[in-house]
């Protein structure tokens, strides 16, 4: 093995090894590149599917609590209470539309299939004028709301400390890189300023004929 290095000259090997550097750094700047990336996916998704949803979660309990309060004036004989109600339902309805198209997890998906059951429920028993049960299901519709809110901060944790691992391994590829950078500055600089003293050889001059 020694032999057969020896027959290359030092450039040839410089040369051999600032090819293994600039692949290393390609191979680097390639995981960099997928990383962000990611970072980005994960930065859209805290946003698009959980802060986002979290919104569309306050906004559901501010109905509800709204439903609850109209319930529990015992006098809602008046049509026109009714039909506060019944604006509320509604507000909630238009939130579903946007809530079942975000990324909803499967244990998600479950307490949101139980939201909308409860918020089916109190509308038919809107009809019926039964406002204690209403009550009762704006009670479970809004503890659901917080096993979804819980699934939220869970969900956006996860998310934020992938992303953040993700960082520091792009800081961890740019110290790797700025080493390599270094050694690579070296070797150009033992290729292009250190010289190899050379043995000067003189050639005999041809014997006189005189």
């Amino acid at each position: 093995m020694t032999n057969s290095l020896n027959k290359y000259s030092n450039k040839t090997k410089a040369a051999f090894i600032l090819l293994i550097i600039m692949l290393s750094i390609l191979l680097s700047n390639f995981n960099t590149l997928r990383n962000s990336k990611n970072v980005n996916e994960n930065i859209n998704t805290i946003y698009n599917d959980r802060l986002v949803v979290a919104y569309y979660i306050f906004q559901y309990a501010n109905e509800l609590h709204f439903i609850k309060a109209e319930a529990q004036k015992g006098n809602l004989n008046d049509s026109h209470e009714d039909d506060k109600i019944k604006n509320a339902l509604r507000t909630i309805h238009t939130i579903d539309n946007l809530y079942v198209n975000t990324v909803l997890t499967p244990k998600e998906k479950t307490y949101f299939e139980a939201f909308l059951v409860s918020c089916t429920t109190i509308d038919q028993q809107l009809k019926e004028k039964n406002w204690h049960l209403i009550l009762q299901s704006s009670d479970e519709a809004l503890q659901t709301l917080n096993h979804l809110s819980e699934i939220q901060v869970k969900e956006g944790k996860s998310k934020l400390a992938s992303a953040n691992a993700m960082h520091s391994g792009n800081n961890s590829l740019g110290q790797l890189q700025i080493a390599l950078l270094v050694v690579l500055g070296g070797i150009t600089f033992y290729l292009l300023i250190i010289k190899k003293a050379k043995k000067s050889i003189r050639i005999p001059e041809s014997p006189s004929l005189n």
